[in-house]
């Protein structure tokens, strides 16, 4: 539930418009990098945006800046910058809960949970967390992120039950393991901050008995 921080680029020097009829808009020495920049590109840059300084970060100017293009290229691929936000809190569902169940689904099933916790542990979620201040802002954001926590917690009592957790018991335990992973997130103390992996191991064990 983590994701990677990518390499950040360096603004180019603009020159004058010229008009083409092909594309119906203006195009400058940056065009054939707008050109190849795909809707992707954008949202990978405003997902590290995101990361590192927050929502109200996500200010097409600068991150256009940011990926050495005109502000031009943010418009060919989005409406507005609501567009925008809503295609960066779809990737991030996909990417950071439906990419991981799929990738925890593919081990063997005795192994599912200790992979996930080792996955989930395993880097502090600076993506998660600014999403998360995000949703105490916005509440149509906070709605989604309800919908990704039923869905994470849903998983794990999943894991639990098919290691031989009674139904009833599964959804708690689940639950609390979430809080766990959640609170990591705000622990300044680096050595309270992360746990070995065998350690995640014996947890993992205690809570399928």
């Amino acid at each position: 539930m983590t994701i990677h921080p990518c390499m950040e680029e360096t603004l180019a020097a603009a020159v004058a418009p010229v008009n083409t009829p092909v594309y119906g808009r203006a195009v400058t020495n940056d065009t054939a990098n707008d050109d190849r920049l795909g809707k992707s590109d954008w949202i990978d840059q405003g997902l590290r945006t995101l990361a590192g300084g927050g929502a109200g970060a996500l200010k097409v100017g600068a991150m256009a800046e940011k990926l050495n293009v005109s502000r031009g290229s943010f418009y060919w691929h989005f409406a507005d910058i609501a567009a925008f936000k809503s295609a960066l809190l779809r990737s991030w569902r996909e990417r950071m809960t439906d990419r991981v169940i799929r990738d925890v689904a593919g081990k063997d099933g005795p192994d599912r949970l200790a992979y996930l916790l080792k996955r989930a542990f395993a880097a502090r979620p600076r993506l998660d967390r600014a999403i998360r201040t995000w949703a105490t802002e916005d509440k149509s954001v906070a709605v989604i992120v309800a919908a990704v926590d039923a869905e994470r917690i849903a998983y794990i009592a999943k894991l639990l039950v098919a290691a031989g957790v009674a139904r009833k018991r599964a959804l708690a335990r689940a639950t609390f393991l979430y809080w766990a992973y959640l609170g990591q997130a705000i622990v300044m103390d680096p050595r309270h901050a992360a746990i070995p992996a065998p350690a995640l191991d014996d947890i993992g064990a205690l809570f399928e008995t």
